[in-house]
Protein backbone atom coordinates (compact mmCIF):
# COMPACT_ATOMS: atom_id res chain seq x y z
CA UNK A 1 0.00 0.00 0.00
CA UNK A 2 1.15 3.63 -0.89
CA UNK A 3 1.34 5.74 2.29
CA UNK A 4 3.90 8.18 1.37
CA UNK A 5 1.38 11.46 0.72
CA UNK A 6 -2.23 12.48 0.84
CA UNK A 7 -2.54 12.65 -2.65
CA UNK A 8 -6.33 12.29 -3.71
CA UNK A 9 -6.95 8.96 -5.34
CA UNK A 10 -8.95 8.60 -8.36
CA UNK A 11 -10.88 5.84 -10.53
CA UNK A 12 -11.50 6.22 -14.20
CA UNK A 13 -12.87 3.75 -16.51
CA UNK A 14 -12.79 3.37 -20.15
CA UNK A 15 -9.68 5.72 -19.76
CA UNK A 16 -7.92 4.46 -22.69
CA UNK A 17 -8.31 7.25 -25.04
CA UNK A 18 -10.35 10.24 -25.97
CA UNK A 19 -12.62 11.69 -23.08
CA UNK A 20 -11.15 8.94 -20.26
CA UNK A 21 -7.48 9.29 -20.98
CA UNK A 22 -7.77 13.24 -21.02
CA UNK A 23 -9.75 13.00 -17.74
CA UNK A 24 -7.11 11.24 -16.11
CA UNK A 25 -4.36 13.14 -17.72
CA UNK A 26 -6.31 16.55 -15.96
CA UNK A 27 -6.42 14.55 -12.80
CA UNK A 28 -2.75 13.54 -13.11
CA UNK A 29 -1.88 17.03 -13.48
CA UNK A 30 -3.76 18.40 -10.70
CA UNK A 31 -2.14 15.95 -7.92
CA UNK A 32 -4.32 13.07 -8.13
CA UNK A 33 -2.97 9.16 -8.22
CA UNK A 34 -4.60 6.82 -10.75
CA UNK A 35 -6.09 3.65 -11.09
CA UNK A 36 -7.29 3.27 -14.74
CA UNK A 37 -9.15 0.58 -16.98
CA UNK A 38 -9.99 -0.04 -20.66
CA UNK A 39 -11.16 -2.89 -22.19
CA UNK A 40 -7.87 -3.03 -24.34
CA UNK A 41 -4.33 -2.82 -22.65
CA UNK A 42 -4.25 1.50 -23.68
CA UNK A 43 -5.19 2.44 -20.03
CA UNK A 44 -3.12 0.21 -19.11
CA UNK A 45 -0.37 1.79 -20.62
CA UNK A 46 -1.50 4.90 -20.03
CA UNK A 47 -2.00 4.02 -16.17
CA UNK A 48 1.70 3.01 -16.39
CA UNK A 49 3.18 6.69 -18.09
CA UNK A 50 1.09 8.72 -15.41
CA UNK A 51 2.68 6.60 -12.60
CA UNK A 52 -0.84 5.04 -11.60
CA UNK A 53 -2.37 1.58 -11.28
CA UNK A 54 -3.97 -0.52 -14.45
CA UNK A 55 -6.37 -2.80 -15.16
CA UNK A 56 -8.06 -4.18 -18.64
CA UNK A 57 -11.35 -5.35 -18.39
CA UNK A 58 -15.07 -4.47 -18.58
CA UNK A 59 -17.34 -2.19 -16.91
CA UNK A 60 -20.20 -4.45 -18.22
CA UNK A 61 -18.49 -6.99 -16.04
CA UNK A 62 -18.74 -7.19 -11.91
CA UNK A 63 -15.51 -8.92 -11.34
CA UNK A 64 -13.74 -6.61 -13.52
CA UNK A 65 -14.82 -3.65 -11.53
CA UNK A 66 -13.45 -5.60 -8.26
CA UNK A 67 -10.55 -6.22 -9.84
CA UNK A 68 -10.37 -2.65 -10.49
CA UNK A 69 -11.86 -1.70 -6.99
CA UNK A 70 -9.64 -4.05 -4.90
CA UNK A 71 -6.42 -3.43 -7.11
CA UNK A 72 -6.75 0.62 -6.32
CA UNK A 73 -6.83 -0.12 -2.79
CA UNK A 74 -4.09 -2.43 -2.56
CA UNK A 75 -1.82 0.03 -4.37
CA UNK A 76 -3.47 3.27 -2.75
CA UNK A 77 -5.11 2.89 0.63
CA UNK A 78 -8.01 4.66 -0.63
CA UNK A 79 -10.61 6.25 -3.21
CA UNK A 80 -11.30 9.71 -3.20
CA UNK A 81 -13.00 9.98 -6.79
CA UNK A 82 -14.68 8.03 -9.58
CA UNK A 83 -15.33 8.94 -13.01
CA UNK A 84 -17.96 6.53 -14.36
CA UNK A 85 -17.32 6.67 -18.40
CA UNK A 86 -17.53 4.06 -20.96
CA UNK A 87 -17.57 3.06 -24.46
CA UNK A 88 -20.33 3.55 -27.15
CA UNK A 89 -23.22 0.83 -26.62
CA UNK A 90 -25.00 -0.40 -29.76
CA UNK A 91 -26.77 1.15 -32.54
CA UNK A 92 -29.63 1.13 -34.81
CA UNK A 93 -33.70 0.91 -35.70
CA UNK A 94 -34.90 1.39 -32.44
CA UNK A 95 -37.47 -1.91 -32.93
CA UNK A 96 -34.82 -3.78 -34.45
CA UNK A 97 -31.92 -3.49 -31.96
CA UNK A 98 -31.87 -7.02 -30.45
CA UNK A 99 -32.45 -8.18 -27.00
CA UNK A 100 -29.27 -8.74 -26.32
CA UNK A 101 -27.74 -4.89 -26.78
CA UNK A 102 -30.28 -3.76 -24.64
CA UNK A 103 -28.82 -5.77 -22.01
CA UNK A 104 -25.21 -5.22 -23.13
CA UNK A 105 -26.35 -1.26 -22.65
CA UNK A 106 -28.09 -1.74 -19.15
CA UNK A 107 -25.15 -3.66 -18.32
CA UNK A 108 -22.49 -0.73 -19.83
CA UNK A 109 -24.24 2.41 -18.72
CA UNK A 110 -26.18 1.25 -15.60
CA UNK A 111 -25.23 -1.62 -13.74
CA UNK A 112 -21.78 -0.40 -13.82
CA UNK A 113 -22.53 2.84 -12.33
CA UNK A 114 -24.30 1.21 -9.35
CA UNK A 115 -22.21 -1.63 -9.24
CA UNK A 116 -19.27 0.82 -8.62
CA UNK A 117 -21.04 2.73 -6.12
CA UNK A 118 -21.39 -0.49 -4.52
CA UNK A 119 -18.21 -1.13 -4.61
CA UNK A 120 -16.49 2.29 -3.22
CA UNK A 121 -19.22 3.98 -1.52
CA UNK A 122 -18.37 1.81 1.90
CA UNK A 123 -15.13 3.03 1.53
CA UNK A 124 -16.29 7.00 1.14
CA UNK A 125 -18.54 6.45 3.87
CA UNK A 126 -14.70 5.40 6.22
CA UNK A 127 -13.03 8.46 4.58
CA UNK A 128 -15.50 10.53 5.44
CA UNK A 129 -15.74 12.20 2.20
CA UNK A 130 -15.71 11.40 -2.28
CA UNK A 131 -17.14 12.75 -5.79
CA UNK A 132 -18.25 10.57 -8.40
CA UNK A 133 -18.78 11.84 -11.73
CA UNK A 134 -21.00 9.68 -14.46
CA UNK A 135 -19.95 10.50 -18.18
CA UNK A 136 -23.37 10.38 -19.99
CA UNK A 137 -24.52 12.65 -23.06
CA UNK A 138 -26.15 15.56 -23.92
CA UNK A 139 -28.87 13.33 -25.34
CA UNK A 140 -30.42 12.14 -22.30
CA UNK A 141 -32.22 15.74 -22.01
CA UNK A 142 -32.73 15.23 -25.91
CA UNK A 143 -33.12 11.81 -27.46
CA UNK A 144 -32.07 11.16 -30.77
CA UNK A 145 -32.93 8.36 -33.11
CA UNK A 146 -29.19 8.08 -34.06
CA UNK A 147 -28.31 6.52 -30.35
CA UNK A 148 -31.44 4.77 -28.70
CA UNK A 149 -29.73 2.75 -26.24
CA UNK A 150 -27.43 5.58 -25.01
CA UNK A 151 -30.66 7.68 -24.82
CA UNK A 152 -32.43 5.03 -23.06
CA UNK A 153 -29.84 4.20 -20.37
CA UNK A 154 -28.07 7.11 -20.19
CA UNK A 155 -31.00 8.86 -19.01
CA UNK A 156 -31.34 6.01 -16.50
CA UNK A 157 -27.65 7.09 -14.97
CA UNK A 158 -29.28 10.60 -14.70
CA UNK A 159 -32.30 9.41 -12.38
CA UNK A 160 -29.46 7.50 -10.30
CA UNK A 161 -27.44 9.76 -10.27
CA UNK A 162 -29.93 12.24 -7.82
CA UNK A 163 -31.27 8.79 -6.18
CA UNK A 164 -27.57 8.49 -4.78
CA UNK A 165 -26.85 11.76 -4.72
CA UNK A 166 -29.62 12.55 -2.11
CA UNK A 167 -29.33 9.49 -0.18
CA UNK A 168 -25.66 10.21 0.78
CA UNK A 169 -25.38 14.02 0.74
CA UNK A 170 -25.17 14.24 4.03
CA UNK A 171 -22.08 11.75 4.45
CA UNK A 172 -19.92 14.11 2.17
CA UNK A 173 -20.13 12.19 -1.15
CA UNK A 174 -21.62 13.47 -4.05
CA UNK A 175 -22.33 12.30 -7.78
CA UNK A 176 -23.28 14.66 -10.71
CA UNK A 177 -23.45 13.61 -14.18
CA UNK A 178 -21.11 15.08 -17.14
CA UNK A 179 -23.08 15.61 -20.49
CA UNK A 180 -20.75 15.97 -23.39
CA UNK A 181 -22.12 17.45 -26.75
CA UNK A 182 -19.95 16.32 -30.12
CA UNK A 183 -16.56 16.07 -28.87
CA UNK A 184 -13.46 15.80 -30.93
CA UNK A 185 -12.59 12.78 -29.61
CA UNK A 186 -14.95 11.23 -32.64
CA UNK A 187 -14.56 12.23 -36.53
CA UNK A 188 -17.83 14.04 -36.99
CA UNK A 189 -19.05 15.01 -40.02
CA UNK A 190 -18.06 19.00 -40.67
CA UNK A 191 -21.64 19.63 -40.92
CA UNK A 192 -22.22 18.53 -37.03
CA UNK A 193 -20.24 21.31 -36.30
CA UNK A 194 -22.03 24.07 -37.57
CA UNK A 195 -25.24 22.83 -36.06
CA UNK A 196 -23.64 23.66 -32.56
CA UNK A 197 -24.20 27.50 -31.44
CA UNK A 198 -20.43 27.73 -30.60
CA UNK A 199 -20.25 26.52 -34.36
CA UNK A 200 -17.10 24.13 -33.18
CA UNK A 201 -17.20 20.52 -31.39
CA UNK A 202 -16.37 20.40 -27.99
CA UNK A 203 -12.33 19.60 -27.16
CA UNK A 204 -11.62 16.44 -24.71
CA UNK A 205 -9.44 18.54 -22.54
CA UNK A 206 -13.13 21.14 -21.84
CA UNK A 207 -14.64 17.54 -20.98
CA UNK A 208 -11.35 16.92 -18.89
CA UNK A 209 -11.34 20.20 -16.67
CA UNK A 210 -15.01 20.03 -16.38
CA UNK A 211 -14.88 16.90 -14.34
CA UNK A 212 -12.00 17.77 -12.60
CA UNK A 213 -13.67 20.65 -11.36
CA UNK A 214 -16.49 18.29 -10.50
CA UNK A 215 -14.58 16.46 -8.04
CA UNK A 216 -12.83 18.95 -6.71
CA UNK A 217 -13.97 21.34 -3.50
CA UNK A 218 -14.44 23.92 -5.64
CA UNK A 219 -17.43 22.03 -6.67
CA UNK A 220 -18.06 20.89 -2.95
CA UNK A 221 -21.93 22.65 -2.82
CA UNK A 222 -22.83 20.66 -6.58
CA UNK A 223 -24.49 17.19 -6.21
CA UNK A 224 -27.66 14.97 -7.83
CA UNK A 225 -26.51 17.31 -10.98
CA UNK A 226 -26.91 17.00 -14.84
CA UNK A 227 -24.13 18.84 -16.18
CA UNK A 228 -24.44 19.83 -19.99
CA UNK A 229 -21.31 20.75 -21.63
CA UNK A 230 -22.35 20.91 -25.08
CA UNK A 231 -21.49 24.27 -26.62
CA UNK A 232 -25.11 25.00 -26.28
CA UNK A 233 -26.67 22.39 -29.01
CA UNK A 234 -29.66 20.94 -26.54
CA UNK A 235 -32.63 23.40 -26.01
CA UNK A 236 -33.50 22.25 -23.21
CA UNK A 237 -34.00 24.61 -20.15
Amino acid sequence: MNTQDNAPVAIVTAAGRGIGAAIARELHARGYKLALMSPSGSAEALAKELGGFGVSGSVARLEDLQRLVEGTVQAFGRVDAVVNHTGHPPKGELLDIADESWMLGNDMMVLSVQRMARLVTPLMLAQGRGAFVNITTFAAFEPSPKFPVSCVYRAAVGAFTKLYADRYAANNIRMNALLPGYVDSLAHKPEIAQAVPMARLGKVEEIAKTAAFLLSDDAGYITGQNIRVDGGITRHV
